[in-house]
């Protein structure tokens, strides 16, 4: 289960890496985080998905520790 949480994280951490680079490589091809972001927290519905789901992280990850 140790290898399968660590191997979930390097994925996320690879995951991060590549949307962080891929745009600086490829402008026209790849949107930037930040964009992403601008564009899906436009609307009221995507902001209150978003923090339910941060608060479930919180409260099963953190609280349920």
């Amino acid at each position: 289960m140790r290898e399968a949480t660590i191997a979930g994280y390097l994925l996320l951490v690879c995951g991060a890496v590549a949307m962080t680079t891929l745009p600086r490589v490829r402008p026209h091809g790849f949107a930037s985080a930040t964009s992403v972001l601008d564009d899906t927290l436009a609307s009221m519905p995507a902001r209150i998905t978003v923090i339910t789901f941060w608060w479930w992280l919180g409260w099963h990850f953190l609280i349920g520790s």
